[in-house]
């Protein structure tokens, strides 16, 4: 029976690739990727000519996973990638893990890179205890109502959010907790990679002017700090 892989790629900087991570790929009899032209450029980087490439995102997955199993079925070792970091990390991977497990076939973890991660140990915030949270609602009643439970669970709280709505996050944030302290990581391994910290109000009221450009992730320290350390 085939493996499935679950392979982390660079999250901007192309030298943050493991020398495991490039044998699975060469290796692999398939490679399930985000964006084949994507994963396309970081092969032809190294080199590494993938059998088959075949797309794997949010507008597909749910069609593809039953191909994805069959070809597991059959013996063929499988990939799977994002266009950036961890895999199956708050995106449609884990709906393939929880299928091939199901299935029986066996499920290998290839670590590397994790934007939330990255941002988490360069905020300065309390790390001994936190919860990843993904994208949070888009509507600010719920967004809110979430924020103050984060807040209030004594662990530092990591989160990725578009660029365009990372101000109403802030604002949101602010008006729930002024005080909090906040980390705002963009474009991490990159050349313009920038991590702003200070409190909620403050970093709300810099983002309200201008809109961060790039991958964001958003750390949140908890209302009630000492807990955690």
């Amino acid at each position: 029976m085939g493996k499935l892989y679950l392979v982390a790629t660079p999250i901007g900087n192309l030298e943050d690739v493991s020398a495991r991570a490039l044998r699975v790929l060469q290796e692999a009899h398939m490679v399930a990727c985000e964006d084949t032209r994507h994963t396309q450029l970081l092969l032809r980087r190294h080199e590494i000519r993938a059998k088959h490439l075949t797309s794997y995102n949010d507008f597909n997955h749910r069609k593809k996973v039953a191909e994805l199993i069959g070809q597991l079925d059959r013996g063929w070792d499988v990939a799977l990638v994002s266009d950036a970091g961890t895999p199956a990390l708050s995106d449609p991977g884990e709906a393939l893990v929880a299928a091939a497990i199901a299935a029986g076939h066996e499920v290998v973890p290839i670590p590397g890179p994790a934007a939330a991660i990255a941002a988490l140990v360069a905020s300065g915030l309390p790390t001994r205890e936190f919860t990843f949270v993904g994208f949070l609602p888009k509507k600010s009643g719920a967004r809110r109502k979430l924020l103050r439970r984060l807040l209030d669970e004594g662990r530092t709280a990591v989160l990725y959010e578009s660029p365009y709505r990372v101000g109403d996050l802030l604002a949101d944030l602010a008006a729930v907790e002024p005080g909090a302290r906040v980390a705002v990581a963009r474009e991490m391994t990159k050349v313009h990679e920038e991590v702003v910290r200070g409190t909620a109000t403050d970093i709300a009221s810099r983002y309200a002017a201008a809109r961060p450009k790039g991958e964001v992730t958003v750390v949140i320290a908890p209302a009630r700090e000492g807990e955690t350390s």
